[in-house]
C-alpha cells in the first residue's frame, strides 16, 4: 500500500512551517492538508485550494 504526504517546507510561507502531513489515502490527506492551510496558513477552503493541494502530493514519505 502506497503512503502519500503533503510538506509545507516545499511552499515558502511566512510562518516558515516545517508541517508535513501524511496518510494512506489521498482523500483523508487532502482532507487534513487543507484543515491545516485554514488553520494554520489562514487560506480559504475553495476549490482552487484543493486543486493546488492535490497538485503537491508525493508518494512515499517526507525527507527528514
Amino acid at each position: 500500500m502506497a503512503r502519500y504526504y503533503v510538506d509545507c517546507r516545499e511552499h515558502p510561507s511566512v510562518s516558515r512551517c516545517s508541517i508535513a502531513i501524511s496518510a494512506d489515502d489521498r482523500n483523508e490527506l487532502i482532507e487534513a492538508a487543507v484543515q491545516h492551510a485554514v488553520t494554520v496558513h489562514e487560506h480559504v477552503d475553495t476549490p482552487e485550494l484543493r486543486t493546488e493541494l492535490k497538485k503537491s502530493i508525493r508518494e512515499g514519505t517526507p525527507a527528514a
